[in-house]
């Protein structure tokens, strides 16, 4: 068993004169899943870590985030987003479908 069971990476890199994820409100994002998976009691050891990152490379959909060990990228608007990723992906092991980011998105 690894150290965590997921991880969630937010992209919040800030670019000069590009499109970034930073733009998006992302930070908002990372520190929505973070409090939402606190209160879940999701985080620590054998579970959940929620992480902040720099680029991603997959600007053109930002906001993005990635959930590891599965590989899924995802993108969201709102708080309401956030929820139901924590909710449904990163508690219940089922992916947010409509939330999935394409993988023709990049940069």
């Amino acid at each position: 068993m690894s150290y965590y069971q997921r991880h969630i990476f937010f992209c919040l890199n800030q670019r000069d004169g590009e499109a970034a994820c930073a733009d998006h409100d992302a930070e908002a994002g990372f520190a929505r899943c973070k409090a939402q998976a606190k209160a879940a009691g999701l985080m620590g050891k054998g579970q959940l870590r929620v992480n902040r990152a720099g680029c991603l490379d997959r600007c053109a959909g930002g906001p993005v985030a990635v959930v590891y060990p599965e590989g899924v990228w995802y993108t969201y608007v709102d708080a309401h987003d956030i929820d139901e990723i924590v909710e449904s992906h990163l508690k219940n092991g089922k992916v947010v479908e409509r939330l999935v980011l394409p993988e023709t998105v990049g940069r």
